[in-house]
């Protein structure tokens, strides 16, 4: 039954990698998929993202990281690492897409240029609390996923947080796999970051 749930959400992924297919790569500013929006951001877009970054952390990470840091600092502490990376992605470093909800910003994914072992990065996937559960985080990572294979990625992956063990299930029903633990800090603790990998293709 499990192997069987695998199969279907592997094919539920390439069927909305084949529909972002003819619009990911248009200039146009929004990438429209079944029943959601995804827009390409802009620097002018990093409060916003640093926002909806922050909420995400402050509901994902209550229990995990320190309440100090999730009801004092997080919000600064995003805001100046969204500010740098909007300098990094510029010139074809990566791109962000920001998920719109009838007409409401419901979510955004992050993904870095390929590495030398042709990698991407999905360096953020957040969709706010509201639109847990809509298939939201699906439609984002399909659109990462055909992100990368455009810029002839052979691989994806990511890191989550060990105790995080929704986001765990979530990635794991959709074909990742664990590759590796990774000790860092976060929040001015000591955490583990387990690194997910997929294949593309």
């Amino acid at each position: 039954m499990k192997r069987a749930r695998a199969v279907l959400a592997y094919l539920h992924l390439k069927f909305l990698k084949f529909a972002l297919h003819i619009h990911i790569n248009q200039p146009s500013k929004y990438v429209s998929q079944t029943g959601f929006v995804l827009r390409m951001a802009t620097s002018n877009d990093s409060a916003l993202i640093a926002s909806m970054h922050a909420r995400s952390w402050a509901a994902a990470y209550r229990g995990i990281l320190p309440d100090t840091f999730l009801d004092k600092e997080l919000a600064d502490d995003r805001a100046a690492h969204w500010n740098t990376r909007f300098n990094e992605l510029a010139g074809g470093a990566g791109e962000v897409f920001i998920a719109v909800v009838n007409d409401q910003p419901a979510g955004f994914v992050c993904v870095i240029a390929p590495d030398e072992t042709g990698s991407v990065l999905v360096d953020n996937l957040h969709a706010m609390p509201e639109a847990r559960g809509t298939g939201l985080g699906t439609a984002m990572l399909a659109t990462a996923s055909q992100w990368a294979a455009d810029r002839g990625a052979k691989n994806m992956h990511l890191y989550v947080l060990e105790p995080n063990v929704a986001a765990i299930g979530f990635y794991e029903s959709h074909g990742w796999r664990l590759a590796g633990r990774e000790d860092d800090t976060m929040g001015g603790i000591d955490i583990i970051a387990l690194r997910y990998t997929l294949p593309i293709g």
